[in-house]
Protein backbone atom coordinates (compact mmCIF):
# COMPACT_ATOMS: atom_id res chain seq x y z
CA UNK A 1 0.00 0.00 0.00
CA UNK A 2 1.43 3.34 -1.08
CA UNK A 3 1.22 5.82 1.80
CA UNK A 4 1.60 8.83 -0.47
CA UNK A 5 -1.35 7.76 -2.61
CA UNK A 6 -3.41 7.06 0.52
CA UNK A 7 -2.74 10.54 1.89
CA UNK A 8 -3.70 12.10 -1.43
CA UNK A 9 -6.96 10.16 -1.50
CA UNK A 10 -7.67 11.10 2.13
CA UNK A 11 -7.15 14.77 1.28
CA UNK A 12 -9.61 14.35 -1.57
CA UNK A 13 -12.20 12.65 0.68
CA UNK A 14 -11.93 15.34 3.35
CA UNK A 15 -12.38 18.05 0.71
CA UNK A 16 -15.47 16.30 -0.65
CA UNK A 17 -16.92 15.94 2.84
CA UNK A 18 -16.42 19.64 3.51
CA UNK A 19 -18.05 20.62 0.23
CA UNK A 20 -21.02 18.33 0.77
CA UNK A 21 -24.06 20.36 1.82
CA UNK A 22 -25.72 17.58 3.86
CA UNK A 23 -22.95 15.44 5.36
CA UNK A 24 -21.46 18.06 7.75
CA UNK A 25 -24.94 18.79 9.07
CA UNK A 26 -25.55 15.10 9.74
CA UNK A 27 -22.21 14.76 11.51
CA UNK A 28 -22.73 17.73 13.84
CA UNK A 29 -26.52 17.88 14.28
CA UNK A 30 -27.36 14.19 14.56
CA UNK A 31 -25.31 13.53 17.75
CA UNK A 32 -26.97 16.47 19.46
CA UNK A 33 -30.45 15.36 18.42
CA UNK A 34 -29.87 11.74 19.43
CA UNK A 35 -28.35 12.57 22.81
CA UNK A 36 -30.88 15.30 23.65
CA UNK A 37 -34.18 13.90 22.34
CA UNK A 38 -34.13 10.11 22.66
CA UNK A 39 -33.30 9.99 26.41
CA UNK A 40 -36.40 12.10 27.03
CA UNK A 41 -38.86 10.04 24.99
CA UNK A 42 -37.57 6.45 25.27
CA UNK A 43 -39.49 4.08 27.54
CA UNK A 44 -39.17 0.47 28.62
CA UNK A 45 -41.58 -2.23 29.79
CA UNK A 46 -40.45 -4.53 32.57
CA UNK A 47 -40.91 -8.31 32.55
CA UNK A 48 -39.13 -11.31 34.02
CA UNK A 49 -37.43 -9.53 36.94
CA UNK A 50 -34.68 -11.83 38.17
CA UNK A 51 -34.43 -12.19 41.96
CA UNK A 52 -31.53 -13.58 43.98
CA UNK A 53 -32.37 -14.43 47.62
CA UNK A 54 -30.28 -14.64 50.78
CA UNK A 55 -32.38 -16.45 53.39
CA UNK A 56 -30.67 -16.18 56.78
CA UNK A 57 -33.85 -17.08 58.69
CA UNK A 58 -34.71 -20.50 57.21
CA UNK A 59 -38.14 -20.57 58.80
CA UNK A 60 -41.63 -21.24 57.51
CA UNK A 61 -42.21 -17.51 57.11
CA UNK A 62 -39.06 -16.90 55.07
CA UNK A 63 -39.80 -19.88 52.84
CA UNK A 64 -43.32 -18.59 52.27
CA UNK A 65 -41.99 -15.15 51.32
CA UNK A 66 -39.73 -16.75 48.71
CA UNK A 67 -42.50 -19.03 47.45
CA UNK A 68 -44.91 -16.11 47.01
CA UNK A 69 -42.29 -14.19 45.05
CA UNK A 70 -41.68 -17.19 42.80
CA UNK A 71 -45.41 -17.48 42.08
CA UNK A 72 -45.57 -13.94 40.69
CA UNK A 73 -45.81 -13.79 36.85
CA UNK A 74 -43.37 -10.85 36.81
CA UNK A 75 -40.76 -12.18 39.25
CA UNK A 76 -38.35 -15.07 38.86
CA UNK A 77 -36.14 -16.36 41.69
CA UNK A 78 -32.96 -17.36 39.86
CA UNK A 79 -30.76 -18.26 42.84
CA UNK A 80 -30.67 -18.71 46.61
CA UNK A 81 -27.27 -17.80 48.03
CA UNK A 82 -25.80 -18.41 51.44
CA UNK A 83 -24.09 -15.03 51.84
CA UNK A 84 -24.67 -11.47 50.70
CA UNK A 85 -21.33 -11.46 48.87
CA UNK A 86 -22.29 -14.44 46.74
CA UNK A 87 -25.61 -12.82 45.88
CA UNK A 88 -23.92 -9.55 44.91
CA UNK A 89 -21.86 -11.44 42.34
CA UNK A 90 -25.13 -12.30 40.57
CA UNK A 91 -26.10 -8.63 40.60
CA UNK A 92 -22.68 -7.39 39.48
CA UNK A 93 -22.60 -9.86 36.59
CA UNK A 94 -26.04 -8.73 35.45
CA UNK A 95 -27.63 -12.12 36.19
CA UNK A 96 -30.02 -10.69 38.80
CA UNK A 97 -32.06 -7.49 38.95
CA UNK A 98 -33.05 -7.48 42.64
CA UNK A 99 -31.36 -8.88 45.74
CA UNK A 100 -33.63 -9.87 48.66
CA UNK A 101 -32.02 -10.43 52.07
CA UNK A 102 -33.99 -11.95 54.95
CA UNK A 103 -32.09 -11.36 58.25
CA UNK A 104 -31.33 -13.87 60.97
CA UNK A 105 -34.19 -14.64 63.40
CA UNK A 106 -36.51 -12.48 61.33
CA UNK A 107 -39.63 -14.46 62.25
CA UNK A 108 -38.77 -14.12 65.97
CA UNK A 109 -38.08 -10.40 65.88
CA UNK A 110 -40.85 -9.47 63.46
CA UNK A 111 -43.27 -8.34 66.17
CA UNK A 112 -40.81 -5.87 67.66
CA UNK A 113 -39.77 -4.59 64.24
CA UNK A 114 -36.07 -4.71 65.13
CA UNK A 115 -34.98 -6.46 61.92
CA UNK A 116 -35.95 -5.56 58.38
CA UNK A 117 -35.93 -7.26 55.01
CA UNK A 118 -33.52 -5.60 52.57
CA UNK A 119 -34.36 -5.21 48.90
CA UNK A 120 -31.42 -4.08 46.73
CA UNK A 121 -32.10 -3.17 43.12
CA UNK A 122 -29.63 -3.31 40.24
CA UNK A 123 -29.85 0.31 39.10
CA UNK A 124 -27.92 -0.19 35.85
CA UNK A 125 -31.32 -0.72 34.26
CA UNK A 126 -33.16 2.02 36.13
CA UNK A 127 -36.69 1.10 35.10
CA UNK A 128 -36.31 -2.61 35.67
CA UNK A 129 -34.54 -2.06 38.99
CA UNK A 130 -37.12 0.40 40.30
CA UNK A 131 -40.19 -1.54 39.22
CA UNK A 132 -38.64 -4.87 40.14
CA UNK A 133 -37.86 -3.67 43.65
CA UNK A 134 -41.41 -2.39 43.91
CA UNK A 135 -42.78 -5.77 42.83
CA UNK A 136 -40.67 -7.57 45.42
CA UNK A 137 -41.59 -5.14 48.18
CA UNK A 138 -45.28 -5.47 47.35
CA UNK A 139 -45.06 -9.26 47.32
CA UNK A 140 -43.30 -9.34 50.69
CA UNK A 141 -45.79 -6.90 52.17
CA UNK A 142 -48.77 -8.98 51.03
CA UNK A 143 -47.20 -12.13 52.46
CA UNK A 144 -46.61 -10.46 55.82
CA UNK A 145 -50.21 -9.20 55.95
CA UNK A 146 -51.51 -12.70 55.27
CA UNK A 147 -49.15 -14.12 57.88
CA UNK A 148 -50.40 -11.57 60.39
CA UNK A 149 -54.05 -12.42 59.77
CA UNK A 150 -53.48 -16.17 59.88
CA UNK A 151 -51.56 -16.05 63.16
CA UNK A 152 -53.57 -13.29 64.83
CA UNK A 153 -50.54 -11.18 65.69
CA UNK A 154 -49.65 -7.58 65.07
CA UNK A 155 -46.35 -6.22 63.77
CA UNK A 156 -45.15 -3.40 61.54
CA UNK A 157 -45.53 -4.57 57.95
CA UNK A 158 -43.72 -1.71 56.22
CA UNK A 159 -40.36 -2.97 57.41
CA UNK A 160 -38.40 -3.11 54.15
CA UNK A 161 -35.48 -0.97 53.00
CA UNK A 162 -34.64 -0.57 49.30
CA UNK A 163 -31.12 0.21 48.03
CA UNK A 164 -30.56 1.01 44.33
CA UNK A 165 -27.16 -0.19 43.14
CA UNK A 166 -25.06 1.61 40.46
CA UNK A 167 -27.84 4.08 39.60
CA UNK A 168 -29.10 5.50 42.92
CA UNK A 169 -31.50 8.00 41.33
CA UNK A 170 -33.05 5.30 39.08
CA UNK A 171 -32.91 7.79 36.22
CA UNK A 172 -33.71 5.90 33.03
CA UNK A 173 -31.63 8.38 31.04
CA UNK A 174 -28.51 7.12 32.79
CA UNK A 175 -29.34 3.70 31.36
CA UNK A 176 -30.07 4.95 27.84
CA UNK A 177 -27.39 7.57 27.21
CA UNK A 178 -24.38 5.22 27.15
CA UNK A 179 -26.18 2.86 24.77
CA UNK A 180 -27.23 5.64 22.38
CA UNK A 181 -23.63 5.89 21.23
CA UNK A 182 -24.34 2.73 19.21
CA UNK A 183 -26.85 4.62 17.04
CA UNK A 184 -24.27 7.27 16.22
CA UNK A 185 -21.59 4.74 15.25
CA UNK A 186 -24.01 2.71 13.12
CA UNK A 187 -24.99 5.80 11.11
CA UNK A 188 -21.57 7.47 10.87
CA UNK A 189 -19.33 4.42 10.36
CA UNK A 190 -21.74 2.04 8.67
CA UNK A 191 -24.55 3.79 6.84
CA UNK A 192 -22.68 6.80 5.44
CA UNK A 193 -19.61 4.92 4.10
CA UNK A 194 -21.92 2.45 2.37
CA UNK A 195 -23.79 5.26 0.64
CA UNK A 196 -20.50 6.95 -0.22
CA UNK A 197 -19.12 3.89 -1.97
CA UNK A 198 -22.33 3.17 -3.87
CA UNK A 199 -22.49 6.79 -5.03
CA UNK A 200 -19.01 6.29 -6.52
CA UNK A 201 -20.47 3.44 -8.58
CA UNK A 202 -23.43 5.49 -9.78
CA UNK A 203 -21.30 8.49 -10.79
CA UNK A 204 -18.72 6.33 -12.57
CA UNK A 205 -15.87 7.29 -10.28
CA UNK A 206 -15.40 3.66 -9.29
CA UNK A 207 -14.85 2.61 -12.90
CA UNK A 208 -12.31 5.37 -13.38
CA UNK A 209 -10.52 4.29 -10.19
CA UNK A 210 -10.40 0.68 -11.36
CA UNK A 211 -8.11 1.55 -14.27
CA UNK A 212 -5.60 3.35 -12.04
CA UNK A 213 -2.69 1.77 -10.12
CA UNK A 214 -4.48 2.50 -6.83
CA UNK A 215 -4.96 -0.74 -4.89
CA UNK A 216 -8.36 -1.78 -3.61
CA UNK A 217 -7.25 -1.69 0.04
CA UNK A 218 -5.85 1.82 -0.37
CA UNK A 219 -9.04 3.00 -2.03
CA UNK A 220 -11.33 1.46 0.61
CA UNK A 221 -9.19 2.78 3.47
CA UNK A 222 -9.34 6.29 2.00
CA UNK A 223 -13.11 6.00 2.11
CA UNK A 224 -13.32 4.65 5.68
CA UNK A 225 -10.61 6.46 7.68
CA UNK A 226 -12.40 9.85 7.64
CA UNK A 227 -15.56 8.22 8.98
CA UNK A 228 -13.59 6.38 11.69
CA UNK A 229 -12.19 9.71 12.86
CA UNK A 230 -15.64 11.30 12.69
CA UNK A 231 -17.06 8.38 14.69
CA UNK A 232 -14.57 9.00 17.51
CA UNK A 233 -15.38 12.72 17.45
CA UNK A 234 -19.11 11.97 17.55
CA UNK A 235 -18.72 9.71 20.60
CA UNK A 236 -16.68 12.46 22.24
CA UNK A 237 -19.48 14.94 21.55
CA UNK A 238 -21.98 12.44 22.97
CA UNK A 239 -19.99 12.09 26.20
CA UNK A 240 -19.69 15.87 26.52
CA UNK A 241 -23.46 16.30 26.00
CA UNK A 242 -24.16 13.58 28.57
CA UNK A 243 -21.94 15.39 31.05
CA UNK A 244 -23.12 18.96 30.43
CA UNK A 245 -26.85 18.27 30.00
CA UNK A 246 -27.49 15.22 32.21
CA UNK A 247 -24.50 15.28 34.54
CA UNK A 248 -23.56 11.72 33.53
CA UNK A 249 -19.87 10.85 33.44
CA UNK A 250 -18.24 7.42 33.02
CA UNK A 251 -17.48 5.63 36.28
CA UNK A 252 -14.72 3.69 34.50
CA UNK A 253 -11.76 4.53 32.27
CA UNK A 254 -12.46 6.64 29.20
CA UNK A 255 -9.81 4.84 27.14
CA UNK A 256 -11.95 1.71 27.37
CA UNK A 257 -14.82 3.62 25.75
CA UNK A 258 -12.60 4.72 22.87
CA UNK A 259 -11.25 1.19 22.42
CA UNK A 260 -14.80 -0.17 22.17
CA UNK A 261 -15.67 2.66 19.76
CA UNK A 262 -12.75 1.83 17.48
CA UNK A 263 -13.63 -1.88 17.40
CA UNK A 264 -17.31 -1.23 16.78
CA UNK A 265 -16.42 1.33 14.08
CA UNK A 266 -14.44 -1.40 12.32
CA UNK A 267 -17.41 -3.75 12.64
CA UNK A 268 -19.87 -1.31 11.12
CA UNK A 269 -17.52 -0.07 8.39
CA UNK A 270 -16.79 -3.66 7.36
CA UNK A 271 -20.51 -4.35 7.17
CA UNK A 272 -21.15 -1.12 5.27
CA UNK A 273 -18.44 -1.82 2.68
CA UNK A 274 -19.67 -5.40 2.20
CA UNK A 275 -23.21 -4.16 1.58
CA UNK A 276 -21.93 -1.50 -0.82
CA UNK A 277 -19.92 -4.10 -2.75
CA UNK A 278 -23.04 -6.17 -3.36
CA UNK A 279 -25.30 -3.19 -4.12
CA UNK A 280 -25.72 -1.75 -7.59
CA UNK A 281 -27.65 1.37 -6.59
CA UNK A 282 -27.87 3.63 -3.60
CA UNK A 283 -31.47 2.61 -3.04
CA UNK A 284 -30.46 -1.03 -2.64
CA UNK A 285 -27.82 -0.20 -0.05
CA UNK A 286 -30.27 2.02 1.85
CA UNK A 287 -32.83 -0.76 2.14
CA UNK A 288 -30.28 -3.36 3.23
CA UNK A 289 -28.60 -1.06 5.77
CA UNK A 290 -31.99 -0.01 7.12
CA UNK A 291 -32.88 -3.67 7.70
CA UNK A 292 -29.66 -4.21 9.66
CA UNK A 293 -30.19 -1.03 11.65
CA UNK A 294 -33.67 -2.13 12.69
CA UNK A 295 -32.40 -5.54 13.79
CA UNK A 296 -29.48 -4.02 15.68
CA UNK A 297 -31.68 -1.54 17.55
CA UNK A 298 -34.46 -4.00 18.41
CA UNK A 299 -32.30 -6.99 19.37
CA UNK A 300 -29.10 -5.34 20.58
CA UNK A 301 -30.52 -4.41 23.98
CA UNK A 302 -30.84 -0.71 23.22
CA UNK A 303 -34.53 -0.23 24.02
CA UNK A 304 -35.63 -3.72 25.08
CA UNK A 305 -33.71 -5.62 27.79
CA UNK A 306 -32.27 -8.83 26.40
CA UNK A 307 -33.37 -10.64 29.57
CA UNK A 308 -37.00 -9.83 28.75
CA UNK A 309 -36.80 -11.42 25.30
CA UNK A 310 -37.82 -15.03 24.56
CA UNK A 311 -35.04 -17.54 25.05
CA UNK A 312 -34.59 -18.10 21.32
CA UNK A 313 -34.24 -14.35 20.77
CA UNK A 314 -31.69 -14.10 23.58
CA UNK A 315 -29.60 -16.73 21.82
CA UNK A 316 -29.86 -14.81 18.53
CA UNK A 317 -28.51 -11.64 20.18
CA UNK A 318 -25.10 -13.28 20.56
CA UNK A 319 -24.74 -12.75 16.80
CA UNK A 320 -25.68 -9.05 17.09
CA UNK A 321 -22.50 -6.90 17.42
CA UNK A 322 -24.24 -3.89 19.08
CA UNK A 323 -25.12 -6.14 22.05
CA UNK A 324 -21.48 -6.22 23.12
CA UNK A 325 -20.86 -2.52 22.51
CA UNK A 326 -23.93 -1.58 24.56
CA UNK A 327 -22.90 -3.90 27.40
CA UNK A 328 -19.44 -2.32 27.45
CA UNK A 329 -20.76 1.25 27.46
CA UNK A 330 -23.30 0.68 30.23
CA UNK A 331 -20.83 -1.26 32.36
CA UNK A 332 -18.16 1.44 32.06
CA UNK A 333 -20.56 4.33 32.61
CA UNK A 334 -22.59 2.94 35.52
CA UNK A 335 -20.44 0.26 37.16
CA UNK A 336 -16.90 1.32 36.35
CA UNK A 337 -16.19 -2.27 35.26
CA UNK A 338 -12.55 -3.16 34.63
CA UNK A 339 -11.08 -4.18 31.28
CA UNK A 340 -10.48 -7.76 32.42
CA UNK A 341 -14.15 -8.21 33.31
CA UNK A 342 -15.22 -6.86 29.92
CA UNK A 343 -12.62 -8.82 27.97
CA UNK A 344 -15.19 -11.31 26.54
CA UNK A 345 -17.20 -8.41 25.05
CA UNK A 346 -14.06 -6.82 23.60
CA UNK A 347 -12.98 -10.14 22.11
CA UNK A 348 -16.42 -10.60 20.54
CA UNK A 349 -16.20 -7.16 18.90
CA UNK A 350 -12.66 -7.93 17.72
CA UNK A 351 -13.80 -11.19 16.09
CA UNK A 352 -16.73 -9.44 14.41
CA UNK A 353 -14.40 -6.66 13.18
CA UNK A 354 -11.86 -9.06 11.67
CA UNK A 355 -14.56 -11.21 10.06
CA UNK A 356 -16.54 -8.36 8.49
CA UNK A 357 -13.45 -6.48 7.32
CA UNK A 358 -12.22 -9.65 5.60
CA UNK A 359 -15.62 -10.09 3.96
CA UNK A 360 -15.52 -6.48 2.81
CA UNK A 361 -12.00 -6.84 1.37
CA UNK A 362 -12.78 -10.08 -0.43
CA UNK A 363 -16.10 -8.89 -1.85
CA UNK A 364 -14.55 -5.72 -3.33
CA UNK A 365 -13.45 -6.61 -6.86
CA UNK A 366 -11.13 -4.23 -8.61
CA UNK A 367 -11.49 -4.69 -12.33
CA UNK A 368 -9.09 -3.29 -14.84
Amino acid sequence: MNTRILMALLHKEVSLMRRNTILPKIIFIMPLMVMLVIPLVANLDVKNVKIVVVDNDHTQLSKRIIADISSSPFLNVVAACGTHGEAMEWVENGDADVLLTIPYDYSKNIVSGVDQIDVEANGVNATKGMIGAGYVSQSVGETLVQWKDENGIGFPVANISVVNRYNPTLDFRNYMIPALMVVLIIIICGFLPSLNLVSEKETGTMEAMNVTPVGRFTFVLSKLIPFWIVGILVVTVGMIVGWLVYGLVPAGDIWMIYLATILFSLVMSGLGVAIANYSSTMLQSIFVMFAFIMIFQLMGGLFTPIGSMPEWAQNVTYAIPPRYFIEIMRSIYLKGTSFIELLPQYMALFIFAVTLCCVAAISYKKQA
